[in-house]
């Protein structure tokens, strides 16, 4: 028996399913020298890391042309990163304060990531892209081998601290067989990667890494538990719930409704071309978010309306006469586009960003909302179009105005903003439709960033302050007649897809690798039994009692497989 025989270790599960498997532990990366010395000639020591940085910024693109759809374009842009002029010019300014090439970059890239994080939003979560480009160039300019995810030829469940998009790019389901790290949170990039892989994946695992490589490993990404050294009764009892997950999930067939028929629309989210391919190659019902900003981010100029529509064009192309429900452009502050600056903000990530932007500089909102309107003239689509950010009526009438003068019919706002979900009732009535961004209302409800990993367990999506404000939300629509759906990560886990269709969410839309097993947990209970779990759960004093309760009143056949 080793000290680990045996030990179950804890952590927040963010995909589904179990593994059962030898662990590899992703050694930490290089760092600089403690004493390394000064440059003797700071313009070769300068033409040494432009190198370095070049040479990174190709081995990211070779991993981009490898990777799925879901890493492509974060891949090409850590590249962008990677050659950015102003990283090279902070990387000099280090070498001529007599800091050594690998110190340099150290200290410039934690500058730059220091700022990354005080916007906050898209902005902090490209940290963990600028620290792996850090280890990356460090690592060349030491001459030692890329860190890392080791090249895995048998099927393994991977440990690290966190993972980085250029490490998970190239993963595959035959060889990852799950994911467990010490940091990360429900919508951390390893969640997010992991859910659309269909790898079951645990986050926030404290003393995971402790664990030698090579140790057998049960994992369930469904409770959040990892077994070290697990008996053969218990792989053998985990194998079995893989089994009977796996028949149970295919049993689910179908549009979206609970037991008793009540329809609950079931959709992709998409943020990419391969997003959409992917998407519309799935059960989904149609797209309940397609997020436009990669049209956008990492430009000099704003593409234009005959680029735009050849791309909407081709997305709506793939769905017929599924819906397709798109959020405007959702940038700004923390998003920064080099040809709409508003100029500097004391507080950027609670500044103008989504209809904010858009209100200040309608020229791109005009231009993106004709664009919408002709591919939609072309493909005939079910076109649904959001504003992102609605705070007030007043953002929520003037959308809707210039979105209906642009010849779009169908006119929606996301509530991601405690303010929207409080006012739904006066808001709704400008518009045909909302949708319950559920990333950003959990950060504003709770003020904890959804970056941060050790505040994971406030932003659970069963936080009963959070479903309160979802209640609010869905009163007003239902007062008002309109639709409302979830298009964050709560609408993708079982228990609380269950939980918010209570609360009077119509359709929810997520990673489309999530869709079988929401679509099983809603054909097994009723709506006056989703109904009674919204109930339990608000009535809960936490997240985790809200959790328990739900498990508690569920069938039994769902706690078998989630």
């Amino acid at each position: 028996m080793t000290p680990h025989d045996h030990q179950r270790l804890h952590g927040i599960a963010v995909s589904p399913g179990v593994a059962v498997g030898p662990l590899v532990v992703v050694a930490p990366a290089p760092v600089a020298p403690p004493d390394e010395p000064a440059p003797t000639d700071v313009a070769a020591s300068l033409a040494q890391v432009r190198q370095v940085l070049q040479e990174v910024a190709e081995q990211l693109l070779a991993r981009a042309h490898e990777a799925g759809p879901q890493a492509r374009t974060i891949l090409e842009t850590d590249a962008m990163m990677a050659r950015d002029p102003g990283l090279a010019q902070a990387i000099e300014e280090q070498l001529t304060q007599g800091k050594g090439p690998a110190t340099a970059v150290t200290e410039a890239i934690a500058g730059y990531s220091a700022t990354f994080e005080t916007l906050g939003g898209y902005m902090a979560e490209r940290v963990t892209d600028l620290l792996d480009i850090r280890d990356r160039v460090v690592a060349r300019l030491l001459g030692l081998p890329s860190p890392g995810v080791p090249t895995l030829t048998t099927g393994s469940i991977l440990a690290a601290h966190d993972l980085a998009p250029a490490e998970t790019a190239t993963l595959t389901r035959e060889t990852c067989l799950g994911i467990i790290v010490e940091a990360g949170g429900p919508t951390s990039h390893t969640a997010i990667v992991a859910a659309g892989m269909g790898i079951p994946a645990i986050v926030q695992v404290a003393g995971v890494l402790s664990v030698p490589s090579g140790t057998p490993v049960a994992m369930d990404g469904g409770t959040g538990e990892v077994t070290i050294n697990p008996s053969i009764e218990a792989q053998t009892q985990l194998n079995q719930r893989a089994g009977r997950r796996e028949a149970a999930l295919a049993s689910a067939i179908g549009p979206g409704a609970t037991s008793d028929a009540h329809p609950v629309a079931l959709l992709a989210n998409i943020g990419t071309l391969d997003d959409a391919h992917h998407a519309a190659a799935s059960s989904a019902e149609g797209v309940g978010l397609f997020r436009t900003e990669f049209l956008f981010l990492g430009r000099d100029t704003m593409p234009s309306l005959e680029e735009q529509t050849q791309t909407y064009t081709e997305v709506f192309s793939l769905f017929s006469s599924r819906r397709v429900v798109v959020r405007t452009l959702d940038a700004g502050a923390d998003k920064p586009l080099k040809f709409a600056d508003l100029g500097p903000e004391e507080n950027p990530a609670l500044g103008r960003r989504g209809i904010r932007l858009g209100m200040a500089r309608p020229e791109l909102l005009n231009v993106q909302l004709a664009a919408l309107a002709s591919a939609q003239q072309i493909t005939g689509v079910d076109l649904r179009v959001m504003a992102p950010m609605i705070a007030t009526e007043s953002e929520a009438q003037w959308f809707a105005t210039h979105t209906r003068s642009a010849g779009l019919t169908q006119v929606g706002v996301m509530i991601e903003i405690p303010a929207a979900a409080v006012r739904s009732h006066h808001i709704l009535p400008h518009v045909d439709f909302a949708s319950l961004g559920t990333n950003d209302l959990a950060q504003y409800t709770m003020g904890a960033d959804r970056m941060q990993g050790e505040l994971a367990d406030l932003l659970d999506p069963l936080e009963p302050a959070l479903l309160d404000v979802v209640a609010l939300a869905c009163e007003g629509g239902q007062t008002t007649g309109k639709p409302i759906g979830v298009c964050g990560e709560a609408g993708g886990n079982p228990l609380s897809a269950l939980v918010l269709v209570g609360l009077g969410v119509s359709s929810l839309s997520m990673a489309p690798t999530r869709l079988p097993a929401v679509r099983y947990a809603l054909s097994l209970h009723t709506l006056e039994q989703c109904q009674q779990l919204a109930k339990v759960a608000r009535e809960a004093s936490s997240a985790h009692e809200a959790r328990t309760a739900v498990l508690e009143l569920v069938d039994p056949a769902l706690r078998d497989v989630i």
